[in-house]
């Protein structure tokens, strides 16, 4: 239940913050009349990006024990793939973003005839791109965790991450969108990592990788994952009691290489040449 919702919660605050600083500059320049084009925008992604999910997961129903198998294995790679870019490009975009959103607002209503499609057009992919990465994740969950707590998880974080981007919306909460976005971003490695993990063992139990699959270390008799601790850590952070090789060091070659690249200083601009020549 916490993944999903932290998870979800982050996606969501993106998500409020994109149309939270479209709705703001909109008010601003007294075109507050488009805002109704803004909330179409929203719907439309929120319909395709649930249309999107239950296909797949339905699809997925259909298929054999291997083939099931295979399906989660891509599902979680995919998951993995969405996960760190969204953390790597907000890490880049999270300085230029309001910018290039009111930028992208004036050209979309700077069409003659068709400016309220241009508007629908730019909320539309925005937030789709959120909700299409929510959705492999959420799928990537569901699939590790059975019964109602992850969904509830999910629809909790969203329900905060509303009432979190209405509240910085009207001006009533202020949080440190910086650190908030890094240490979520961190947790969220954290968690791709497991899933990398569970993906390379989905990809043995059908059948398609049976390289390097020596136990490393046997600790179900110290934690087995069929414990209360054993099921939170499995949940949370993909935790197997009785890895192989091959899930070790997917789960560690993975992690190291993407916190170097989260964590690691950004890029100083190089000074003008001839800057400081009097």
């Amino acid at each position: 239940m916490l993944v999903p919702f932290l998870i979800m919660l982050r996606e969501g605050i993106e998500a409020a913050l994109i149309v939270g600083i479209v709705a703001s500059y909109l008010r601003q320049t007294g075109r507050g009349q488009w805002l109704p084009v803004v909330w179409i925008g929203i719907l439309l992604a929120i319909a395709v990006s649930l249309f999107v999910g239950a296909a797949i997961q339905f699809a997925s129903a259909e298929f054999p024990q291997k083939l099931q198998e295979f399906f989660e294995a891509v599902v979680g790679v995919i998951a993995v793939g969405v996960l760190t870019s969204m953390v790597l490009w907000m890490r880049k975009a999270a300085r230029t973003m309001a910018s290039e959103l009111r930028a992208s607002v004036d050209s979309a209503l700077a069409q003659s005839g068709h400016r309220a499609y241009g508007l629908i057009g730019m909320i539309f992919f925005s937030v789709a791109r959120e909700g299409l990465e929510s959705v492999f994740f959420l799928l990537a969950t569901f699939q590790q965790n059975e019964g109602v707590a992850a969904p509830l998880g999910a629809l909790l974080g969203v329900l905060c991450a509303a009432a979190v981007g209405y509240g910085i919306y009207a001006g009533g909460i202020r949080v440190n969108l910086k650190r908030f976005f890094r240490y979520t971003g961190v947790f969220i490695l954290v968690v791709a990592a497991g899933i990398l993990a569970s993906s390379v063992r989905a990809l043995h139990e059908a059948g398609l990788w049976n390289d390097f699959q020596t136990v490393v270390v046997d600790l179900s008799g110290v934690l087995p994952v069929g414990s209360a601790a054993g099921t939170l850590f499995s949940g949370v952070f993909g935790y197997q009691d009785m890895p192989t090789v091959s899930e070790l060091a997917a789960w560690a070659t993975f992690l190291s290489v993407s916190l170097y690249f989260f964590l690691r200083p950004a890029p100083r601009k190089p000074a003008i040449e001839g800057q400081w020549q009097k």
